[in-house]
């Protein structure tokens, strides 16, 4: 009797997928909420990612839009209620056992509440200028100073667990400038 073996796709670099016809298993938000030079981010206690530090978001449900989905997740890990998102851009994910996650990003500066641990995440204001990459998703070095700054991006990932291996950002304008935060003496040493 002859046995199937399944076999898991192999995507090393972008050019393994074809991207014009690509689409994440599931579908995620990371809101960054940004005040008198610091940036909210939370450790992450659950799910993927977690032990790193990230902003808070997670999966779209059923029905939602994307900034619905910020909004109840900021409320959900830290009992903020987040408003006036602007829309930074989005990843597209893939990793090597062939998971894949598309992910919208926002930013704002207002929100109400006191951010709050939760079973999910618990709250960590750092200094933009301090941010622990270190901590964090091995990309996030790349577009997160993207954000503070107000540039908005397309990305693409390829990922071999917490590995990252292949990538390409595109520009994709600008948001507001929020002054102070974006001061170019913060980001000299990025």
């Amino acid at each position: 009797m002859k046995q199937s073996v399944l076999r898991q796709p192999s995507f090393k670099q972008l050019g393994d997928l074809d991207w014009k016809t690509w689409q994440g298993k599931d579908l995620a938000t990371l809101v960054f909420v940004i005040r008198d030079g610091e940036i909210l981010l939370i450790n992450k206690k659950t799910g993927l990612g977690k032990g790193k530090v990230n902003g808070p978001g997670g999966k779209v449900d059923p029905g939602e839009t994307p900034e619905i989905c910020a909004v109840r997740e900021c409320r959900e890990e830290l009992s903020i209620t987040v408003s006036n998102l602007e829309y930074c851009g989005q990843h597209k994910f893939q990793f090597v056992d062939g998971y894949s996650i598309h992910v919208w990003v926002y930013r704002t500066r207002d929100f109400a509440g006191v951010p709050t641990e939760s079973l999910e995440a618990k709250p960590l204001w750092v200094p933009v200028d301090k941010v622990p990459y270190r901590q964090m998703w091995e990309d996030d070095q790349f577009w997160l100073p993207m954000v503070i700054r107000g540039e908005r991006f397309k990305t693409r990932w390829i990922f071999d667990g917490d590995r990252m291996l292949d990538y390409d950002i595109q520009p994709d304008g600008n948001n507001e400038s929020w002054g102070d935060v974006c001061d170019p003496k913060i980001w000299s040493n990025t």
